[in-house]
């Protein structure tokens, strides 16, 4: 025992001391890529190597390839830095190990995925009655999303897909935005749907959904199973598509909507921005991510549904090996694994740390700072090509090649970090402000420092 103290303070000094210097650590990749794989590679050794000795070489090998996202002036994909206290719960699931299949192999595990689960549906204004399924990420939370829709789609046409599969069933219509996640293409493939039954329906001048385009494809179409995809946060724009009136509409034609809320969907969150989320509550299931906005370490993400019966219909099974299944769906009756680590520790500490006025604070805060980088590069004369709602930010540099000359230039350079993506057919970079402790002196000091590449 201890020794395993020694080797456990190790490791989480050498954390302590990483996490210490992200503030000014460079955000980019200064070692090529080779040598890191070289640190790593090597035949797989004979004799066992004492634990100490491991760590001690996984530091040496992997220290020079770490990517310093979670640090306040990474701007790419859509990223926070995990929470100081939900980074000391992951540590801890580490070192508890359990297993939260259900409350027999961890009580503690379960009731804290239920407690959570309460709160976010709180923050999120999500219908107290709703399941929710502590997934890994927003690619797990919209399959699951919409394998409840599917089970139920089809079963209101008298069709039992558990049982009988997709061989000879009714056809679904999906209906979904042309901005839509990939994250949704891929479900629909997995749910063996595939990405040919999407009927695409377009987008406004920022990336919402047109809610009238919706309407009269869904006159156009047939009555049958229809399931509908909308969107809560644009990848690239961060806009909403009008849920209320678009909830409201499919539900007339007898449909299923789900809504792929992975970022935006914490707008509900914030007062003064719930209004873009607007009847979110009308829904009938939602994907939403943790280590994204509320800054939670990776393999956090939701699936919720407002039909618990429905969600462990699609997604749980059953043996006779399996003691404490059946009672409540809880656990892994709502996602798609068995053996999951115990997930919910560091959500629920995320939670206790922030609070309500906390969770709101960060996401006012990055949609504030998202506006600061937009004035801040439009005031040099670079174009801001989307209306910054949230915390994203599209900017162009003229032509799509100089554009891509100054995403790697600033790559590079390892002051801040920031993608690129192609919108309405135009390379233009991408900024996401999602991190709490990004403060107004790191925007400007990123700002800066694009103004000086750019040029």
């Amino acid at each position: 025992m201890e020794d395993l103290r020694h080797l456990f303070r190790l490791a989480a000094d050498h954390a302590a001391a990483y996490r210490r210097s992200l503030p000014e650590r460079p955000v980019g990749v200064p070692l090529d890529r080779a040598a890191v794989t070289d640190a790593f590679s090597g035949p797989l050794p004979t004799a066992p190597c004492p634990p100490e000795q491991v760590v001690a070489d996984l530091l040496a090998a992997a220290e020079p390839g770490l990517v310093a996202s979670a640090g306040p002036r990474y701007f790419g994909f859509v990223v926070g830095g995990a929470l100081p206290a939900a980074t000391a719960a992951d540590m801890l699931a580490a070192g508890w190990d359990q297993l939260a299949f259900n409350a027999v192999t961890s009580p503690a595990a379960v009731a804290a995925e239920e407690a959570a689960g309460g709160w976010l549906k709180e923050l999120l204004r999500i219908p107290a009655s709703a399941s929710v399924g502590f997934v890994t990420g927003a690619q797990a939370a919209n399959t699951a999303g919409l394998a409840a829709a599917r089970h139920q789609v089809l079963a209101d046409a008298g069709w039992d897909v558990e049982r009988r599969g997709l061989l000879g069933a009714p056809p679904i219509r999906v209906i979904a935005g042309e901005e839509r996640h990939g994250t949704i293409d891929r479900s629909l493939r997995l749910l063996g749907l595939g990405v040919d039954v999407v009927e695409p329906v377009p987008a406004g001048p920022n990336g919402a959904m047109d809610v009238g385009a919706l309407r009269a494809l869904l006159r156009a179409g047939s009555a049958g199973p229809t399931i509908v995809c909308l969107q809560a946060g644009n990848v690239n724009t961060g806009a909403c598509d009008e849920l209320r009136e678009a909830c409201e509409l499919v539900h007339r034609h007898g449909g299923w909507v789900h809504v792929d809320g992975a970022f935006g969907l914490w707008a509900a969150a914030s007062p003064g921005r719930r209004h873009l989320v607007d009847g979110l509550e009308l829904a009938d299931s939602w994907a939403c991510d943790g280590h994204k906005w509320l800054n939670l370490p990776y393999d956090s993400a939701f699936a919720f549904c407002a039909r618990p019966d429905v969600h462990a219909a699609a997604m749980s099974y059953a043996a006779a090996y399996l003691v404490g299944s059946g009672g409540a769906p809880a656990g892994a009756d709502l996602t798609a694994e068995s053996s999951r680590r115990a997930r919910g520790f560091a959500v629920w500490a995320g939670l206790r740390e922030l609070g309500r006025d906390g969770v709101a604070a960060v996401v006012d805060r990055c949609c504030a700072l998202a506006r600061r980088f937009a004035a801040g590069l439009a005031a040099a004369g670079f174009e801001v090509a989307n209306d910054v709602v949230l915390n994203q930010v599209l900017v162009g540099f003229g032509d799509d090649g100089r554009t891509d000359r100054v995403v790697a230039a600033v790559q590079a350079d390892g002051t801040c970090w920031a993608g690129g993506t192609t919108w309405r057919g135009r390379r233009l970079m991408r900024l996401s402000v999602s991190n709490a402790a990004t403060t107004e002196a790191d925007v400007d000091r990123s700002v800066a420092a694009i103004i000086r590449l750019a040029g």
